[in-house]
């Protein structure tokens, strides 16, 4: 009779420990939906107050690029150089410095823009570096700084699409996506 009562305590046991589990079970399942959707919820409202911070300093960084093509389009640049007193070679030696410390001053700028707007950036800097090396190559010995510029603006205006306005295109691009 013992052995009864104890199979039939250990029965019970179990019984009541599978109920216990099945009715912990239940009560997860019930109030998971409600775990998850208060989970998602923090989750927008901390990317919500992190985007009110960041999204200042991507435009920046956006506007800040846009300026950067902006200063090394070589129309805007000779002119602002106004290198008609130089060589060519010293023109092209101010330009090229320009065009780099221009882009080392925007450098941290691709932290806060699609890496497809700073790979353009990057690209668009070594185009610009080959296309004032290229035409000073091209000229003879003793070239001006005035025959530098003006051999630049022709090379560039033979290009079929300006790489510049391409450059601004994609980052208005990238905005737009930014705020859609």
């Amino acid at each position: 009779m013992n052995n009864i009562a104890i199979y039939s305590l250990l029965l019970d046991i179990i019984k009541l420990t599978m109920a216990g589990i099945g009715t912990v079970w239940v009560a997860f399942y019930l109030v998971k939906p409600y775990l998850d959707k208060t989970e998602r919820l923090r989750i927008l409202e901390l990317k919500k107050a992190a985007d009110s911070q960041t999204l200042p300093l991507r435009l920046q960084a956006y506007e800040r690029l846009v300026l950067f093509i902006e200063r090394c389009n070589p129309a805007s640049l000779l002119i602002r150089l106004g290198g008609t007193t130089l060589s060519a070679t010293e023109l092209y030696q101010v330009a090229a410095n320009e065009v780099r410390e221009e882009f080392q001053h925007n450098l941290t700028q691709q932290i806060y823009v699609s890496s497809r707007a700073w790979v353009v950036t990057r690209r668009l800097k070594d185009d610009t570096l080959n296309l004032l090396n290229n035409t000073l190559q091209g000229l003879p010995a003793g070239a001006t700084g005035l025959d530098f510029s003006r051999a630049v603006l022709t090379n560039l205006s033979q290009l079929e699409d300006n790489p510049y306005d391409l450059a601004t295109g994609l980052i208005h691009k990238d905005l737009d996506e930014l705020f859609n």
